[in-house]
């Protein structure tokens, strides 16, 4: 119950889904948590439920200012940041590779990749003075064993978690450990998107595809990050979990 105790992390994208599931899990574990988002309003409802250790903030992951402001926030208000779990996300509906628009494409690269980029400005440098420090990337089952006409995005959690294995191995000399998690889809507001229309046959559809006959849930995200983020993890880094029923057996 208490891993986390006296711990300050910082969740992106923590408005809502598996974000806002994470930041629940971390405070139950004792941690003070920024939840970070790019709507202010959902992130202050989710931190209005978790109380007093929630702390609302916004920001774009995509820019390097923003990031920074909301660090230097949480910081003054918390004390130093040991934990960030760069969740933020988007996905694109199941679409033909070809047609996916070049803006499209761009937003996507810029919310799933370059977040992470931006974490690696704004925060490595931080726990590099500190010699400690942990970094939790949400990838996906998308990244490992891709469906059909989601070909960018599954692009893009492979990317991430690439980008989770190198940093595990240059920062480990630094005492930062860095995982992913790679969820099933779930049931969060993405949930529609990936599956193009949220229908009963559509739900049976996917469903079908995950052995243990359920979509992930927040709860089964901030189990384990909670776990990965802990010093019971302390000789785990440039894992990727999945979270995904059985999926990519």
């Amino acid at each position: 119950m208490n891993a986390l105790d006296s711990k300050v992390a910082l969740v992106t994208g923590a408005g809502s889904g598996f974000g806002a599931g994470i930041a629940e899990c971390f405070i139950n574990a004792g941690a003070t948590v920024g939840l970070l988002d790019l709507n202010l309003t959902a992130a202050a409802d989710v931190a209005s439920r978790l109380g007093s250790r929630a702390i609302a903030l916004e920001g774009d992951v995509t820019s390097e200012s923003s990031m920074r402001a909301a660090v230097e926030l949480l910081e003054n208000s918390a004390g130093s940041l040991d934990i960030v779990v760069n969740n933020a996300g988007i996905g694109l509906p199941p679409t033909a590779m070809e047609d996916v628009s070049a803006d499209d494409f761009q937003r996507l690269c810029d919310v799933n990749m370059r977040s992470i980029y931006v974490c690696g400005r704004v925060i490595v440098p931080a726990f590099k003075d500190r010699q400690r420090g942990a970094i939790l990337n949400i990838a996906s089952t998308g990244g490992v064993s891709p469906r059909p006409n989601l070909t960018w995005y599954n692009a893009s959690k492979g990317w991430v978690i690439t980008a989770t294995k190198s940093m595990a191995i240059e920062l480990a000399a630094f005492n930062i450990r860095v995982n992913a998690l790679n969820p099933v889809a779930g049931e969060t507001p993405l949930l529609a998107t990936f599956m193009g229309e949220d229908t009963p046959e559509q739900r049976t559809r996917f469903l079908n595809s995950i052995p243990l006959g359920r979509f992930s849930t927040p709860a089964d995200l901030g189990a384990a990050a909670v776990f990965l983020c802990s010093d019971d993890a302390g000789l785990i880094t440039g894992v990727a979990l999945e979270i995904d029923g059985g999926r990519c057996i």
